[in-house]
């Protein structure tokens, strides 16, 4: 980034001999057959309506490739990840969540000189404007942090205009690392300021991490201690969140970002995307179906068997996903988190002994088992935020400020692709035929239309 920047290789994509024929009332069209660096297929259809009139129906496009990208690559049948080429295991293991960040933004690893440089940059952006208080202030005390954190990130720009004497390479870098650290800040000043305590400002002694678990727990009579495991926990806990190929929230900020609306109105998108409960908002869910089962004694047999009758309405959360049809990945990690974590605080959690009991019986049940319904990150993520002390309303505000690095570089990396358009998807219509204006007097009341 800037002086720090590398420069990115660009993936092409490659059309491959072969082609689908699309035989449509008679008539032949090819369609090329586009092949990824690991292997992955589509077909190419990007010329279909021009071509033959038509259009495909794809509801919730989950058959449909938006994009071509060098970021992420996941394969779901096999449960791999990986970053930039990097596994997630390897990442999660060795990397702090700032040089992951910087892997996705710039493509390649930093130097050691690069990270200090960025881990610099950080530090001297991580404080915000002392009249940004006053939206904390006024917003109602019931306000989700999530919706707050997300209108503040759209009002960074106010407070924080593009720097238009500068180049867009200093431009880019600047507003990425503003964002990147004052988001942490943010999250950190409204979870204080509702409760009507104090402020912490960040140090620029500490780490990424360290400084966010100060900035959110220090109080004036009981001064925070860093823990160093803690610290490598939310590391890894960002990491397993930092980018995830094209998923809901993901695809908010590129579809917004196609208008070419500025950085901080795209994230701000993608953000009240990853708030919904079956994206960002999952972890909570699981903490909340955990606590029940708690509440009901701690069986987990019915809920089981609720589970897997299709005239209930119950789900059992934490199970199943999109993409992975094994094992998620960073399940597997964020389970020797927590379970590290809860050791090194000798706490005993019911509700990790629940998570445990579900997992064994689903991971043994035919149903589960013939569905593909295997535990994903979510299962143990809300367990471990528990545990570190976050409160269930800042579950998804933790997910964002560990998705943000993969928004930003996927944004980044639309704005430089050769085949940018402004997303506009189609749709079959179904409704009414064209019909005449019915004078107000005239029309019939909607209760006595058959």
């Amino acid at each position: 980034m800037g002086e720090m920047s590398v420069k990115i290789r660009r993936y092409e994509k490659r059309t491959m001999g072969d082609k689908a024929l699309l035989i449509v009332d008679g008539k032949t069209y090819e369609l090329p057959i586009v092949e990824g660096t690991e292997g992955e297929r589509g077909i190419d259809i990007s010329r279909l309506l021009k071509d033959t009139g038509l259009i495909t129906l794809d509801p919730g496009y989950v058959n449909t490739g938006s994009c071509v990208s060098a970021i992420t690559f996941m394969d779901g049948d096999r449960g791999i990840l990986r970053h930039r080429g990097y596994p997630i295991e390897q990442l999660a293991e060795y990397s702090s969540f700032v040089e992951t960040a910087y892997l996705l933004i710039n493509g390649e690893l930093p130097t050691q000189e690069e990270l200090s440089a960025f881990s610099s940059m950080l530090n001297e952006h991580s404080l915000v404007h002392e009249d940004m208080r006053a939206f904390f202030e006024h917003y109602p005390s019931r306000a989700h942090p999530m919706g707050i954190l997300s209108s503040m990130v759209t009002a960074l720009l106010a407070f924080y205009p593009d720097l238009k004497d500068r180049s867009e390479e200093e431009r880019m870098t600047i507003t990425v690392a503003r964002l990147i650290s004052k988001l942490r800040t943010l999250a950190a000043m409204s979870y204080n300021i509702s409760r009507g305590h104090k402020v912490t400002y960040p140090s620029h002694q500490l780490s990424y991490c360290a400084n966010f678990l100060r900035m959110m727990f220090e109080s004036p009579v009981k001064p925070y201690e860093i823990d160093d495991d803690l610290v490598k926990a939310l590391n890894v806990f960002w990491i397993l969140h930092a980018d995830h190929e094209q998923n809901c929230s993901t695809s908010a900020v590129r579809l917004v970002g196609s208008a070419r609306v500025d950085l901080y109105a795209a994230i701000s998108a993608g953000m009240s995307a990853l708030w919904g409960p079956l994206h960002g908002g999952a972890n909570q869910a699981v903490i909340e179906m955990l606590q029940e089962v708690d509440r009901c004694g701690g069986d987990v047999e019915p809920f089981i068997r609720r589970a897997k009758d299709k005239e209930d309405e119950f789900r059992l959360m934490g199970f199943g996903h999109r993409v992975y049809k094994s094992y998620d990945p960073r399940a597997k990690i964020m389970e020797k988190v927590v379970n590290k974590v809860l050791t090194k605080l000798k706490r005993n959690d019911p509700l990790l002994e629940i998570a445990k009991r579900l997992e064994e019986i689903a991971l043994k049940d035919p149903y589960f088992v013939d569905h593909k319904l295997y535990p994903n990150v979510d299962f143990y993520s809300g367990i471990l935020l528990r545990a570190m002390g976050i409160p269930i309303n800042m579950f998804t505000v933790m997910f964002a400020i560990g998705r943000l690095p993969g928004w930003i570089s996927q944004w980044k990396e639309s704005l430089d692709d050769p085949d940018w358009k402004l997303h506009r998807p189609r749709q079959i219509y179904v409704g009414l035929n064209q019909r005449d204006y019915v004078a107000i007097d005239k029309r019939v009341s909607n209760a006595n239309r058959v």
